[in-house]
């Protein structure tokens, strides 16, 4: 089961540059050698490898612990130690990869509106980024879960925008803007957000509530997800999915913990903490299958 992304060379010593960001270290991380200048190509190189190197993935939350979105520990995390993250800790740490690059970026916040029921209001619980690139403004979102953009598209630009995977529209609605997808014949909104800036605090805020109310969906079960070229993983506790470029879906029932463990190190390629907390967390929610 395991896919070809490559993996980054042994844990070394973790070094915080003077400007935040151990570049070099990320840079490993998501497989990237090309051009550095900030441009609209090296954007969407950086968004495509990104996308494809560092999976979504909600054990923190599940565990019940704690998700710092301060730049040493998400470095720490997503980069050292080959763990992967929710959109918050994704998009901050994408976020001042960028701005290192010299890009201009601020952050934004959306209500999500995949698998919400119509006419249910959700919280501005997702993190996004917008970058400001030779006068046009982009959406920038490498932690949407199972159908995160692959690469960046443009703001004011209603058409159809194919990316590496999936095709995108941004529709405007009121003051506010629409991402969708285009799925099975279908255009599926994703999530609605306004241009409003949101800074440090109001992500601590969203991030606070989202890894710990007792309602949220990242404390009370599995959601992981990884990207290739060929397809889009997903699996939501002890259920893969596996969606091909092609249009084919394959789909299996995990049956054990161990089996749960080996797809979270092999298909989403990340290293678990051995905690014995984690092994009683995933007979919990197997638990009807017992």
């Amino acid at each position: 089961m395991k896919t070809n992304a490559e993996t980054i060379p042994e844990k070394t010593y973790f070094k915080i540059k003077k400007d935040g960001i151990d570049l070099e270290r990320y840079l490993a991380r998501i497989n990237y050698t090309g051009a550095l200048s900030p441009t609209l190509e090296t954007l969407r190189q950086l968004h495509y490898h990104h996308a494809l190197a560092i999976p979504f993935e909600n054990l923190t939350p599940f565990l019940k612990q704690p998700v710092l979105l301060d730049l040493e520990s998400l470095q720490r995390k997503l980069v050292e130690e080959n763990r992967g993250g929710y959109c918050f800790e994704q998009n901050t740490l994408f976020g001042e990869v960028l701005r290192s690059l010299g890009f201009q970026v601020k952050g934004l916040a959306a209500r999500v509106l995949w698998n919400v029921p119509a006419g249910v209001t959700t919280a501005r619980g997702h993190m996004l980024l917008l970058v400001h690139l030779d006068g046009e403004d982009y959406l920038a979102d490498v932690g949407f879960g199972g159908l995160t953009l692959t690469s960046p598209v443009r703001l004011r630009d209603s058409g159809e925008q194919k990316t590496p995977h999936e095709t995108f529209k941004v529709e405007a609605l009121e003051d506010e803007f629409v991402l969708k997808a285009h799925l099975q014949g279908n255009w599926k909104p994703l999530y609605r957000f306004s241009l409003q800036e949101q800074f440090a605090p109001d992500y601590d805020m969203a991030n606070w509530f989202t890894s710990t109310h007792p309602r949220s969906p990242f404390v009370n079960g599995l959601m992981f997800a990884k990207t290739t070229p060929e397809a889009r993983y997903g699996m939501r506790n002890f259920e893969l999915n596996i969606h091909y470029a092609n249009g084919i879906t394959e789909k299996e029932v995990l049956t054990t913990p161990a089996q749960v463990k080996t797809v979270m190190e092999e298909v989403f390629q990340i290293s678990l903490p051995t905690t014995r907390e984690l092994d009683q967390a995933l007979h919990l929610i197997m638990q009807p299958l017992d």
